[in-house]
């Protein structure tokens, strides 16, 4: 498939196979009226409450933002500013990091998204065994120090998180990151690109999903997009500045035993402006078998998901094949 952002402009129709079926039209399916309350939870708070609240967020939700967090607003506004660039060279410099077609992973610039509305460039970031330079842009010359940058400060978000999450279970406060891969989670940066679109009542930029991840950590830029499927409708997320956005993932809710709920959203797009979105994903090294958390287990709580690798999760996941 071409990508998107080559096909914009002078577009005077638009491609057949962008169009959704009506059931999955935005002009059929967006909530017009208010914004989704999306919890908001301040990271700089009281331990006790910072838990509490990303436990009850995670369970009622799977979709959260942090503010307070230890990300600082320079370090998001580089990452936003390197990734904008990238996508501003011309289709030639960004096809040299063109993902492999024979390769099963998903490092590169393209777009894998079945007739959605994007282009995407994928880098792992974390941890440095996982990670293949090959496909990290050279222009701007500063994409590598930054992203490597925004990487770092991610850890400690990530170990909040888990902590959090862990305790909520009834477990210890390590146990979920030893359950997710502890020092071998893998961050998967994903920078998504949506170009304005003649017709965005029609099409969608991605369909909607979970996330295969453990959890999501999301950067936007200002432009509306989210959207989270509530109450048989599906509403927009209204961004905070410099907050962070959580996903709770797939292997979360797969660990928790159902506890925790895998957030189904999907991105929607603007006639004028272009959308562009960092969503990092932490994923479980590919060997790992991922299962409910075997203290969650007993008599009266029996498991409610398969244990599998996550390689094999993901496998499926991605070729639409019943887990």
């Amino acid at each position: 498939m071409e990508k998107v952002q080559s096909n914009v402009a002078g577009l005077c129709e638009l491609p057949a196979e962008f169009i959704r079926p009506e059931a999955e039209q935005p002009r059929f399916t967006t909530f017009e009226g208010a914004d989704a309350e999306v919890p908001v939870v301040d990271f700089g708070g009281e331990w006790e409450t910072v838990v509490k609240a990303v436990c009850e967020a995670s369970s009622k939700w799977g979709l959260f933002q942090i503010v307070n967090h230890s990300i600082s607003g320079e370090v998001i506004d580089n990452l936003q500013r390197v990734g904008r660039l990238f996508f501003e060279l011309p289709n030639e410099e960004k096809t040299a990091y063109a993902r492999d077609p024979e390769s099963k992973s998903l490092d590169g610039y393209g777009s894998r998204l079945r007739n959605g509305w994007v282009d995407h460039l994928f880098n792992k970031i974390w941890p440095p065994n996982a990670v293949d330079y090959r496909f990290w842009p050279k222009t701007p010359p500063d994409y590598r120090e930054v992203t490597e940058e925004y990487g770092k400060n991610l850890q400690e978000v990530v170990e909040k998180l888990l902590g959090c999450l862990s305790l909520g279970l009834g477990l210890g406060v390590e146990e979920l990151k030893t359950a997710v891969g502890g020092e071998e989670l893998v961050y998967n940066l994903k920078i998504n690109y949506y170009p304005p679109c003649p017709r965005p009542d029609l099409v969608l930029g991605v369909p909607a999903h979970t996330d295969l991840s453990a959890l999501t950590i999301l950067v936007p830029n200002q432009v509306q997009g989210l959207q989270v499927f509530r109450d048989q409708h599906w509403y927009n997320v209204s961004y905070i500045p410099n907050a962070l956005i959580i996903h709770i993932g797939d292997q979360i809710e797969i660990l928790s035993n159902g506890k925790y709920k895998a957030v189904l959203h999907r991105s929607v797009v603007n006639k004028e402006i272009t959308r562009i979105s960092w969503p990092v994903f932490m994923e479980p090294p590919p060997h790992l078998e991922v299962g409910p958390h075997p203290k969650l287990l007993n008599q009266q709580s029996q498991p409610k998901y398969k244990t599998k690798k996550f390689s094999d999760y993901a496998y499926c996941k991605l070729n639409n094949i019943p887990q």
